[in-house]
């Protein structure tokens, strides 16, 4: 097995702090409204975990892709994305299904890695 980048170890830990920062606000939203229990908690931790796992995976992609001819390399991403949406979709059918997640805070923290993204030039250095 090829060693993982290390931006891409950077990049999946720069998204994972803000889906926690994004979760813990969430779930404070959730305590202001008096609609908090453990429901909220498991369904914010099933998507959040699969969220991170998703950009992992994506920047596993990007690295391999780096790698072979630019067919090759279209083929691989499309089929990669293709399989992550579907575990998403997935995770996300079956935490709206089960009456132990919370069905709110199953869809949001989909949205965190974009929103993370989005704030990056923000915090860019550069």
């Amino acid at each position: 097995m090829k060693k993982i980048d290390a931006t891409v170890l950077k990049e999946t830990k720069y998204i994972a702090a803000w889906i926690f920062i994004f979760s813990v606000l969430m779930q404070a939203v959730f305590l202001v409204i008096s609609e908090w229990n453990y429901t909220v908690l498991l369904g914010n931790i099933l998507s959040a975990v699969f969220s991170v796992l998703n950009f992992f995976l994506m920047g596993l992609t990007v690295q391999k892709a780096l790698g072979k001819e630019e067919k090759e390399a279209k083929t691989l991403v499309k089929v990669s994305q293709l399989y992550r949406s579907l575990m998403i979709l997935v995770v996300t059918v079956v935490g709206v299904a089960l009456p132990c997640f919370n069905t709110v805070a199953v869809i949001v923290p989909v949205f965190f890695p974009r929103i993370a993204i989005a704030m990056r030039p923000l915090f860019d250095k550069k």
